[in-house]
């Protein structure tokens, strides 16, 4: 992988890590594209590289909100608003941790099974994303303890590739009736500790076996990570604009073509 191959993938990556269209279908496919040859060695170095810059760039656009919950959580001795969020979420990431911890071997395979399953879970995106937009369930105020766990079990579904993570977990928090302003800021925080669990267990498998470092040089993972980062910067705050004004059909219907577009590709 040279540096410009870093780059595109890296910007891929953080811009479809945000938007409702699945990064891991879309890395995949691309590549395909670029007709990467790489070991798994590489590939596991490099996204470790391009998951730490999508969880960096959570972290700055959404950092007064993570902030008044760090203040709010550790630095208050009562219970409130805030121990509460943080006790949904915490809640929110355990069907994503049963997954990772006790069936990563299948995962895996499935990611290895190519690229008509990422057709198909592309035009599952679509279905979820163009529900949700019709959809018209009463509105709640707070996203409640049972929502939470149920939205869980959508992160945790997503772990298909061409399956979006925040497509399914913003789809299924809108179904259930959350408004939109409060299902992205949701979707987008309770990712990071299960994004940071899996970067870390990849760590400590490198570690083991340093093998696994891979042949990648520093200056593809140093690009790959700026593009990551920034692009996903960028996303992340577009997608918390463009939930807040519904405008999820259009994902719906990209997602619906590359689906198809990517099952004959397969065929």
């Amino acid at each position: 992988m040279n540096w410009l191959e870093a780059l595109l993938l890296g910007i891929l990556q953080g811009l479809t890590e945000f938007l409702p269209v699945s990064s891991s279908g879309h890395l995949t496919i691309g590549q395909e594209l670029l007709n990467l040859n790489t070991s798994a060695a590489d590939n596991l170095l490099f996204t470790v590289t391009v998951h730490a810059a999508t969880v960096l760039s959570t972290i700055v656009i959404l950092w007064k909100e993570i902030e008044h919950l760090f203040k709010g959580t550790f630095f208050s001795m009562k219970w409130n608003p805030e121990k509460e969020y943080v006790s949904k979420i915490l809640l929110s990431i355990i069907p994503v941790m049963i997954v990772g911890l006790f069936f990563k071997d299948q995962v895996e395979a499935i990611f290895g099974s190519g690229l008509l399953i990422v057709g198909c879970c592309l035009l599952l995106t679509a279905t979820l994303l163009t529900f949700a937009y019709y959809a018209k369930p009463r509105k709640k105020e707070n996203i409640s303890y049972r929502d939470a766990f149920i939205i869980g079990l959508g992160q945790a579904l997503a772990v298909l590739p061409g399956l979006s993570r925040s497509g399914t977990t913003i789809a299924t928090g809108l179904i259930l009736g959350n408004k939109k302003e409060s299902i992205a800021q949701f979707s987008f925080l309770m990712v990071l500790i299960p994004i940071l669990g899996e970067t870390f267990l990849n760590v400590i498998d490198m570690i083991k076996e340093p093998a696994l470092l891979g042949g990648i040089g520093v200056m593809p993972l140093l690009v790959g990570f700026l593009g990551a980062f920034l692009s996903g910067c960028l996303a992340c705050k577009f997608m918390i604009n463009l939930v807040k004004k519904g405008k999820l059909i259009y994902f719906a219907i990209y997602c619906a073509i590359a689906g198809v577009i990517t099952i004959i590709f397969a065929l």
